[in-house]
């Protein structure tokens, strides 16, 4: 197989001597050619940016960042009068490839994890609270207006854990957002971290590059959706790496209400997520970028503590009709939801309230995706609700339900 058929990563091309690099096949795909001093160093900027153009063509995104990389570096021009030179045209927002990105994770100040500054100091002072997963009441007048920061704080799951955390509005995970179909979400996130961070809501429809664009600390980006569809809906940092911004606690829950009210029930938003954590440090373990690759998790939760609803668990009264919110934040596993003792009379595979399914047992939620599943409490009695895919349940993705008479 020519060795060119998969793009190559840019740490690789860059260990490349020019002599490696000077004879390409060129029959079936875009050619990159590197020659005189190769990508690091460049000697002279028209020709650099000839060749970042080229590595463009190989792989999308990677030539913009290099030129970021070459501004940054290199002496500033002046003119012929020796007079400053005109800076180039903005070419407006971007966002490179995830993968891509991992590609030179290991360069970051944060060394493969999410310890940045921020997100460890004061680690021993950070109190646990449990997250309350009541579904908030729908915002009055049709629309709302969130003004949220990103930050990077330490957040304890449990007693003995806390977590080097990247977070919405300071806590795992962020806040849970309630809207209808058709209602006004006007948006801003500012970056009050060390490192880029940006948003991701799976229930807007609007031009990612422009909304979804990466903000560098101290800068914010606003935009404004209307959600089409009811549901749950994840929301994330969309800033490269995806898996280490998802896995460092960048994530939350979005719950469009349809126009037509469901049936009165309580209601409840449960986000299924994974740490994978590195080893204490200063008491604080940091979110591990290699061990996200093998999505084998150390912890596995619902909104972001594990088995925080059993020490206090989700209480209903006898003939509640209970309608859970499930998101599965992943990054990369499902969620298999299941109340043991029980039955789902309906789960709404797509928007509520078309296409429900009756006598569930079990439903798989995908990473990403999120699912509405509701039961009548007909029976007093204690209800363990859990990720009947043991091995993540026993990892704390697991709660209790009690009826009470």
């Amino acid at each position: 197989m020519d060795e060119l058929t998969t793009p190559p990563l840019l740490s690789g091309l860059a260990e490349q001597s020019p002599e490696a690099m000077r004879s390409v096949d060129t029959s079936d795909q875009p050619v990159l050619v590197l020659s005189g001093s190769g990508v690091a160093g460049p000697q002279n900027r028209r020709m650099f940016l000839t060749r970042v153009s080229a590595l463009s063509l190989v792989i999308p995104g990677v030539g913009a960042a290099l030129a970021a990389c070459s501004r940054e570096n290199e002496p500033k021009q002046t003119g012929a009068a020796g007079g400053a030179a005109q800076p180039a045209a903005p070419r407006g927002p971007h966002n490179s490839d995830s993968q891509l990105d991992s590609s030179v994770l290991k360069g970051h100040a944060h060394g493969g994890t999410s310890a940045t500054a921020p997100a460890t100091q004061g680690a021993q002072n950070v109190a646990f609270q449990r997250y309350d997963p009541t579904l908030p009441p729908l915002p009055p007048g049709g629309s709302q207006t969130l003004d949220w920061r990103a930050r990077e704080v330490p957040v304890r799951i449990s007693d003995d854990t806390v977590i080097a955390a990247w977070t919405f509005e300071g806590d795992v995970p962020g806040p849970i957002v309630h809207t209808r179909v058709g209602d006004t979400v006007r948006f801003t996130l500012t970056n009050q971290g060390a490192i880029p961070h940006s948003m991701d809501f799976h229930a807007a429809q609007v031009d990612p590059k422009q909304a979804f664009r990466s903000v560098v600390p101290g800068q914010s980006v606003s935009f404004t959706f209307q959600p089409k569809y009811a549901g749950a809906f994840m929301y994330h940092c969309g800033t490269a790496p995806v898996l280490m911004h998802i896995g460092s606690g960048m994530y939350g829950a979005i719950i469009v209400s349809p126009r037509e009210p469901l049936p009165p029930a309580k209601e409840f938003v449960l986000v299924q997520s994974e740490f994978y954590l590195a080893e204490p440090s200063g008491r604080v373990r940091a979110s591990d970028y290699q061990k996200m690759l093998t999505t084998m998790p150390d912890i596995v939760v619902f909104n972001g503590r594990p088995h925080q609803y059993m020490a206090a668990p989700i209480r209903v009264k006898a003939g509640d009709r209970v309608r859970f919110w499930v998101v599965s934040a992943g990054p990369s596993h499902p969620c298999n939801f299941h109340v043991v003792g029980e039955q789902f009379d309906t789960v709404y595979l797509g928007a509520p309230p078309q296409s429900p399914l009756r006598g569930v047992q079990t439903f798989s939620v995908p990473p990403g995706g999120g699912m509405v599943f509701e039961l009548v409490c007909d029976v007093p009695g204690e209800f363990p609700f859990v990720n009947h895919g043991f091995g993540h349940g026993q990892k704390g993705a697991i709660g209790i339900l009690v009826v009470e008479p």
